[in-house]
């Protein structure tokens, strides 16, 4: 079930909403719970049975660990059990095809015959709540997160489904307590439907009009540079909007139920360099692979050289965490390089930080879009054409002109005008949706008549991050 659909908006929504008012208190979490099953399981009810095994798995694991009795080597050899655990079902599921078929391209270069390849289903946000399981047990090891009371508690925790299919990552110290305690408010109400809203209309007005540009330009035969810098443009907004509107969903959804789930997006576009830049995108899974990753790899505490490895290195595996192909390796390679030069700097603040504010940020984002390229693109055949279309290499075949005049058509200049002003605003639905006045209520309203109406005109289309 996705959070842009009719099922979800007029049927599922307000009957658990229902519900979970109508219940006393301690029923809620099992309501959720129960929701969340059923959420997840909506096209694929097996799902449901791999996350019940991951979080009991997880669970009994954090409770030796925290177990009074429990010595450093058991505590230790837990953890470490239930790491692996995690990362084989990742393995298997995310990585299995990965692996048969760099198994087969390295056997015809030997020259042996490949084998067949065994196709393997990737449940939908296996890769979000694996990172929170594992989060909570390190958490629980290090003294930093306390044990779940119940196994309901932790249950909830895995399962909300507000987060649950692509994130924000959260992790259980930070909602640990509003499992026995949240605070319901019409104020706090309010401002979940407000933030609902506006990441609605993210997904289904912004960032789905822009999809429909990058999708041409990208499906087009070697384009020029100009129609190949506005697709690459308008994919930077749609993988932006789609994004942010799902975690502004997520994070409104919670507030609805009591739950604050931590903000995810501040304006990255607005970044002046590259570590600037990921300390605004995709916040959750930033500060996951800095704690969870860099941190134990030694940080910065062994000297420069170390510090700007281990930086590639944990945005490698960052890559490779987006998905099961070469293309996110190198996209992360790339971010991973461009970090390390810029802790290696004397300029501390960035590498053109002499520069101008604005010309700052202008370097920065377009080096941000050029590793796009590889992260949109099929394939790396894929790749390097685009590339080379951006820099002035392409062809320019009469279909790409036909494509250049669809996608420079006067309603996708106005879409791509709107989504620029809106992504360079500093304020953005998480500032606009803390408070709640009948102004904004003037125009919430609309447009979320709008969204919807726009909604039923548009065929499925499920959030980007789902295949990650």
């Amino acid at each position: 079930m996705v959070f842009t659909s009719n099922v979800f908006i007029f049927y599922f929504l307000p009957l658990v909403l229902l519900l979970y008012y109508v219940l006393p208190f301690r029923s809620r979490n099992a309501l959720l719970t129960l929701a969340a099953y059923v959420f997840y399981g909506w096209h694929k009810p097996w799902f449901v049975l791999l996350m019940m095994y991951s979080t009991v798995c997880d669970y009994y694991a954090a409770r030796i660990i925290a177990a009074p009795g429990s010595s450093p080597r058991l505590r230790k050899g837990t953890l470490a059990v239930a790491i692996i655990n995690n990362l084989l079902l990742l393995a298997y599921f995310k990585y299995g095809v990965f692996a048969q078929e760099n198994a087969n391209a390295l056997l015809q270069v030997l020259g042996q015959q490949g084998f067949r390849i065994m196709q393997i289903t990737l449940p939908i946000g296996i890769s979000f709540y694996t990172f929170q399981t594992i989060s909570y047990t390190v958490d629980v090891y290090r003294g930093t997160a306390p044990p779940a009371r119940r196994l309901s508690d932790f249950t909830c925790f895995v399962a909300l489904f507000p987060h649950l299919i692509a994130g924000p990552i959260v992790r259980y110290n930070t909602i640990a307590a509003q499992f026995g305690h949240r605070e319901h408010s019409f104020v706090r109400f309010a401002s979940g439907i407000a933030i609902f809203i506006l990441g609605f209309a993210k997904k289904i007005l912004l960032a789905n009009s822009l999809g429909r540009i990058a999708d041409a330009v990208f499906a087009a035969d070697s384009p020029d540079a100009v129609t190949a810098w506005w697709g690459l443009l308008a994919y930077a907004g749609q993988i932006y909007f789609d994004f942010s509107g799902y975690s502004d969903i997520a994070v409104g959804l919670g507030r609805m139920f009591g739950f604050e789930i931590p903000r995810n997006f501040n304006s990255p576009y607005l970044s002046r360099s590259l570590t600037e830049f990921w300390q605004r995108w995709h916040m959750s899974l930033s500060s996951f692979l800095r704690d969870y990753l860099y941190y134990p790899l030694g940080g910065n505490r062994f000297g420069a050289r170390r510090s700007m490895l281990n930086l590639w290195l944990v945005m490698l595996i960052g890559g490779l965490w987006h998905g099961a192909q070469w293309k996110f390796v190198l996209w992360g390679a790339y971010h991973g390089l461009w970090l390390a030069l810029e802790r290696g700097s004397a300029r501390r603040a960035g590498l053109w930080s002499f520069l101008p504010r604005p010309l700052q940020i202008l370097v920065t984002f377009v080096l941000v879009l050029v590793a796009w390229v590889p992260f949109r693109a099929d394939n790396w055949a894929a790749s390097v054409a685009f590339l080379r279309a951006l820099f002035g290499f392409g062809s320019a075949l009469p279909h790409s002109q036909l494509v250049r005049g669809e996608v420079f058509s006067l309603h996708h200049v106005i879409m791509m005008g709107i989504c620029i002003f809106v992504a360079t605003r500093k304020t953005q639905a998480w500032d606009l949706a803390r408070t709640v006045t009948w102004a904004k209520v003037g125009w919430l309203i609309p447009l979320f008549a709008l969204g919807l109406a726009a909604m039923f005109t548009q065929s499925f289309n499920p959030f980007l991050y789902f295949q990650f």
